[in-house]
Order: structure tokens, then sequence, then C-alpha cells
């Protein structure tokens, strides 16, 4: 099969997303999955599931940001990588962050039964407490990660009922 023929499945993305809804739905078609909640865990224990079914490389830091990493070609150059957030505002949008992580799930479906070796490793990322609504500031998981926020500070961040870091890793 030629790359230029292949296509992502719209329906198995659609599929996806809609097993993802259910977790945390709210009444009026919305989620409510806050960060490191019973329903984010439950969405990322799903999302490990989805790595493991292709045999990727998982990952979780620190900060409890989700890698699954696909190896290629030439594994000294840098990877590609993709994704956003599996938890979600108060009573947020169905798609809202949950989109990036599943529609670059579905790319790395297609890459994967198509058997594509990509010239440089992929890596798709699931990002922590990346909207802020319940640990201040955002993107707190991503900002760990590429320096720009020292975790120590992290971890003394408290919730919105004052809740402190040790729900970081549990």
């Amino acid at each position: 099969m030629k790359i230029k023929n292949i296509r992502v499945n719209g329906t198995r993305l659609q599929e996806t997303l809609e097993e993802m809804a259910k977790i945390g739905a709210t009444p009026n078609g919305g989620v409510q999955r806050l960060t490191l909640s019973d329903e984010d865990k439950r969405a990322r224990d799903l999302f490990v599931r989805w790595l493991k079914e292709m045999d990727l490389e998982i990952r979780v830091d620190e900060m409890g940001n989700i890698f699954g990493k696909r190896w290629g070609r030439n594994n000294d150059l840098p990877p590609v990588m993709s994704g956003s957030h599996v938890d979600s505002q108060p009573k947020g949008g169905r798609f809202d962050g949950i989109l990036g992580v599943m529609g670059a799930l579905e790319v790395f479906r297609t890459i994967h039964e198509n058997k594509i070796e990509t010239e440089r490793p992929i890596v798709i990322v699931d990002w922590t407490n990346e909207e802020g609504s319940r640990f201040a500031p955002a993107m707190v998981g991503s900002g760990v990660w590429a320096g720009a926020l020292a975790r120590d500070w992290v971890y003394k961040r408290t919730d919105i009922n004052g809740k402190v870091r040790d729900l970081w890793m549990n």
C-alpha cells in the first residue's frame, strides 16, 4: 500500500472520542474530568490501554504526563510529538483537549496497522493539568517537562479545595 493512499479511520476516531466522552459525562453532553480525579484516572488508564495495544514504549513522568513512543529507522533523530490532555475543565466540552490526544492516537493506529516505519521516533502525549482548572496555573505538566516551571514549586500547588501535591502521583 502506498502511503499516499492511507487514510485515518474516521469512524474509529469518532467511536474512540465517544468512548472517552462517557468518562465523566455531564447531563448536557459535556464532560467533567478534573485533573487527577477518579474520572481523569479512568480516562488515563483507558488511554494507556490503547497505547499498549500498539506496543508503544509507555512512560509516565514525575508530573503524570503520559508518553507513548514508537521507534523509527533513525532513533538518533529527535522525535515528532503530538497530543494534548484528557483531563477537562469543570463541566467542559466533550472534545476539549481530548480531540488532540485522540486525533494523534488515530494517526498512530493508522501507522501501526499499516506497518509504516517512520524515519524518526514519534511520540503521543497526554499532558497533566494542561488547563489549570484544578491546580493553577495552566500547563504545569508540560511546563515542568519543558523546564519552564520548577517541579517542586508545582508540587506545592493546592487544588481548588486546598488539597496539596500528594494527589500528583496517587
